[in-house]
């Protein structure tokens, strides 16, 4: 029963790495797309480890870091793309504005 669980986690795991790679073809700016990209890594990789942790219980510390380090770091970075693109958004409209007034 671990050994399926495990292999559930880990192809969920694969199942949302491969998830943020289309939006990288779409027509929005790159810092959404590259945001898009870190959050479904990160679920990803959490995923992945999970099931690791579950096949190694004996690593469950290091494997726990692993996992805080990837929750931690790869949100703070998600949130900086996030709000670096909103300003993105709001620069470009502000521009858009003003050649429209003249």
């Amino acid at each position: 029963m671990i050994n399926l669980l495990s292999y559930g986690c880990i192809g969920v795991g694969l199942i949302f790495w491969f998830w943020g790679t289309p939006s990288l073809l779409g027509t929005r700016s790159v810092l959404f797309k590259i945001h898009n990209l870190s959050v479904s890594d990160t679920l990803g990789s959490i995923a992945i480890i999970f099931g690791l942790l579950l096949q190694r219980p004996r690593e469950f510390p290091l494997l726990l870091l692993a996992i805080l380090s990837l929750a931690l770091w790869n949100t703070m970075l998600g949130y900086v793309l996030a709000n670096c693109s909103s300003r993105q958004i709001v620069a470009s409209c502000d521009l858009a504005r003003r050649n429209a007034d003249g």
